[in-house]
């Protein structure tokens, strides 16, 4: 019995210990723990801004520990000139400050003031607006300039190909002819070969600049390609799609109205499973030869890939390299590979 009255009486004097902390809200490890932070810089809940930085201004100086001498007088100092510093730094921010009244108003709230004060402590300090900004800016200008680049080789590409070159040279002969062989007059001087070899290749890429149509992943890029702008124009887009579909489906399902021309392609592309860059990038004799076909239809369109397999089929049969790959699996299998095979 004894025993008991004993431990009652222990948790009575804790309780007593910790209530007015309790009572006033104030928990051990957010804000300024156990102290207030108003009294920590000698100020009420009504100062201003600019009372409570004259106010940490005046306990900075006092509590600085390079003015104390001696170990027990600097760490003193250098504990209090931090929780004073603290209770700046909570004090002077409007959120935070915010955030620390509601805790002394509401003291029961205690899983409310951990997300506050942990959620302040933990969230980036730049606004995520600023960073989705900047990394959108970013990628969109590697897509633009990449474009460039993957632009610019194609051109450099077809300048080599016989075919695109002496295509360009036909027809830029009389350019070639004024700028390059005849340079003789007042204001004129001869070209050296390197030269004229040089402005010959800058003729020529002019031309096929001028004259291609350079389509799929290696088009010439322009703005409305980039990410930023693609983002923007979303919802146009978007409405596009679904009219888009909206009007197909009334056309040519309701009315059943005859394709044209772009909704044969249309079909013809959806039915090989093709990208738009990557049907574009086909020849115009190939494409016409899809028309004639009447691709579009899906009937027509089976046939035509049973053949092309089957083609396919007879081609790597009479291929030599493929039917010796065939006789080592049949004979070896496919366990038996190594790599001096």
């Amino acid at each position: 019995m004894p025993h008991k009255q004993s431990q009652s009486w222990i948790y009575t004097c804790l309780l007593v210990s910790i209530l007015p902390t309790l009572c006033l809200g104030l928990l051990d490890g957010l804000y300024c723990g156990k102290e207030n932070c108003y009294d920590v810089l000698g100020v009420t809940r009504e100062s201003s801004k600019s009372e409570i930085g004259k106010a940490y201004r005046q306990l900075a100086r006092k509590y600085h520990p390079d003015l104390h001498r001696g170990e027990e007088a600097k760490a003193l100092a250098e504990q209090k000139f931090k929780l004073v510093a603290t209770a700046y730094e909570i004090l002077r921010d409007e959120e935070s400050r915010t955030d620390y009244d509601y805790m002394l108003d509401n003291p029961d709230a205690y899983y409310a003031h951990y997300y506050r004060y942990y959620r302040r402590r933990v969230a980036p300090k730049v606004d995520v607006r600023v960073v989705i900004v900047v990394t959108l800016t970013v990628i969109s200008i590697i897509q633009y300039y990449s474009g460039w680049q993957r632009y610019d080789a194609a051109i450099k590409y077809f300048s080599t190909v016989p075919k695109y070159r002496n295509k360009a040279l036909d027809i830029a002969r009389d350019e070639i002819q004024e700028r390059v062989h005849n340079r003789k007059g007042k204001n004129r001087k001869s070209l050296s070969k390197t030269e004229q070899k040089e402005e010959i290749e800058r003729i020529i890429r002019k031309v096929i600049e001028e004259k291609m149509d350079v389509q799929g992943g290696y088009a010439k890029p322009t703005l409305w390609d980039v990410l930023w702008v693609q983002l923007l124009i979303c919802p146009y887009t978007l409405f596009n799609f679904i009219a888009w579909h909206a009007l197909w489906f009334w056309r040519y399902t309701v009315l059943k109205q005859p394709y044209g021309r772009e909704q044969q392609l249309y079909l013809i592309r959806r039915h090989m499973g093709m990208g738009q860059h990557q049907f574009n990038s086909l020849e115009d004799k190939q494409i016409e030869e899809y028309l004639q076909l009447e691709l579009w239809k899906r009937d027509n369109f089976v046939a035509w890939k049973t053949d092309q397999d089957e083609d396919m089929k007879k081609k790597l049969a009479e291929n030599p390299r493929y039917k010796a790959y065939r006789r080592y699996m049949k004979n070896h299998g496919p366990g038996r590979i190594t790599f001096e095979d």
